[in-house]
């Protein structure tokens, strides 16, 4: 399905284009190509006075302020590299972007992204990002759950694996919202704004 419209006041919300997360391998799209679509949203949304968030993910050094739950999977050890949580260059990002900082999977839990939308009067959101079924996806499922209109730019995001990718594609986002390409967002964006 594609994106049959956007609302007036839509946001642009790049998930986790930060330098830890974009440079490790993904698939099915190389994380180069999910930053170029990404930053060619961006700058449209740009141009046409629409709200562009940047959310990365961080913690403190010492992992104090990460969640703490059990998993059956190892959580990464040690302090990250320096400068690994920062928003990639190729983003272009500008002083007028919304910034986020999150310590979860989603955007929207522990951070003021709803209240940063909301002071814009932002109805509907278009996501990217790395990884399609962890960070997009939870930010996706919250803003259904928040009542935004959701939009899913699912050639500007990829996962570990396609089929990760692929089930949250095929399977969830379309009960969260509409999925398009990166071209097609545009193409409707330039005929509603």
């Amino acid at each position: 399905m594609a994106v049959t419209t956007l609302d007036e006041r839509t946001a642009l919300v790049l998930i986790d284009l930060q330098r830890g997360i974009a440079g490790m391998p993904t698939q099915p799209h190389p994380a180069a190509d999910v930053i170029a679509r990404s930053a060619e949203l961006a700058a449209a949304f740009r141009a046409r006075g629409l709200p562009v968030v940047l959310v990365n993910v961080s913690f403190a050094p010492d992992g104090s302020d990460a969640p703490t739950g059990r998993t059956e999977v190892a959580r990464p050890g040690g302090a990250p590299a320096e400068g690994w949580d920062r928003i990639v260059d190729e983003v272009g990002a500008q002083p007028s972007d919304i910034r986020v900082t999150k310590r979860n999977w989603g955007a929207f839990h522990g951070t003021d992204l709803d209240l940063q939308l909301r002071r814009r009067g932002v109805t509907q959101i278009v996501l990217t990002g790395i990884a399609t079924s962890i960070g997009v996806e939870s930010t996706a499922r919250a803003a259904y759950e928040h009542g935004y209109n959701v939009a899913l730019a699912t050639d500007a995001m990829s996962d570990r694996s396609t089929a990760s990718h692929e089930h949250s594609v095929a399977e969830i986002f379309p009960r969260l919202g509409e999925t398009a390409t990166t071209a097609e967002i545009l193409d409707v964006l330039a005929k509603t704004h």
